[in-house]
């Protein structure tokens, strides 16, 4: 089976698609924990459990999107003869789809599972997952669901909003505000800073007053250039795309949709209006 063939992206240039994590477990490790045997899974699909309902029962062979590509499958090669159009279920081709599955993942969690320190002065509205040796601080408020990894310093007084992902060893400091947001491990937002919408790689660091906008003035969807073209993302609300290893500057502001690749950095006061590579 040919692999869909995506653009270069910022975040695929330092791992493979079935590499990045979805609420802090790797696209390949979701795909394994269906446990369903004979499955077989395009690496880079976004899988809904109720829809491989209809395969395990044998009323289907093949799960597939919109545009014919396989998704799921039992027997060695898909059978586009005897296939269902996923509605829920969808490849990950660009960064923003990552967003989409994490937006389902995280917004689906039905419990808490707290493996570290919360201070009794912080505020959780909603199920938080966080991991071993990290600590949520004074003032720290969480509203709707958000994912914490190991080992990470959440505070004081900065605002979690869901659907968050947060991985290991990452700062999210004093007067910060994360919104629908993935952060890969290793990554400081350290104060006074806004990210929404936005998937940043691991070992960013965002300098102080940091802001990334998500919104367009007339409301319309917003668009990103990918190989010289602007593409819809299909979202109303969309921040940035953050390569691994990113440092900005001191109160930089980044337009929506921009993407700044690994290892580059903004100057204290830039607006980023273009791509930075």
């Amino acid at each position: 089976m040919t692999l869909c063939p995506f653009p270069a992206m910022p975040l695929f240039a330092t791992r493979n698609i079935e590499d990045f994590p979805i609420g802090n477990l790797l696209l390949s490790e979701h795909h394994r924990a269906f446990g369903i045997e004979g499955l077989r899974t395009h690496p880079h699909a976004w899988l809904s459990a109720e829809e491989l309902g209809p395969l395990s029962s044998g009323a289907a062979a093949t799960l597939v999107d919109g545009k014919g590509t396989p998704l799921a499958w039992f027997g060695e090669y898909p059978d586009p003869a005897k296939s269902v159009t996923a509605a829920k279920s969808f490849l990950i081709v660009n960064p923003w789809d990552l967003l989409r599955a994490n937006e389902l993942y995280v917004g689906g969690l039905s419990e808490a599972k707290v493996e570290g320190a919360v201070h009794p002065n912080a505020v959780i509205e909603g199920f938080v997952e966080l991991g071993a040796g990290s600590r949520i601080l004074p003032g720290v408020y969480i509203e709707g669901n958000v994912v914490i990894g190991a080992n990470c310093k959440i505070g004081p007084n900065c605002y979690l909003r869901g659907s968050t992902a947060i991985g290991d060893n990452c700062h999210i400091g004093n007067a910060v505000e994360i919104k629908n947001s993935l952060i890969l491990s290793g990554t400081n937002v350290g104060h006074l800073s806004y990210v929404g919408d936005s998937v940043l790689g691991e070992k960013v660091n965002f300098g102080a007053g940091t802001v990334t906008s998500n919104l367009r003035h007339d409301g319309k969807n917003h668009r990103t250039e990918v190989d010289g073209v602007l593409v819809d993302t299909g979202r109303r609300k969309f921040g940035c795309i953050v390569g691994d290893g990113v440092h900005t500057g001191i109160n930089t502001s980044i337009y929506p949709g921009r993407k700044l690749w690994p290892g580059t950095s903004t100057r204290p006061g830039e607006i980023v209006q273009r791509d930075v590579s």
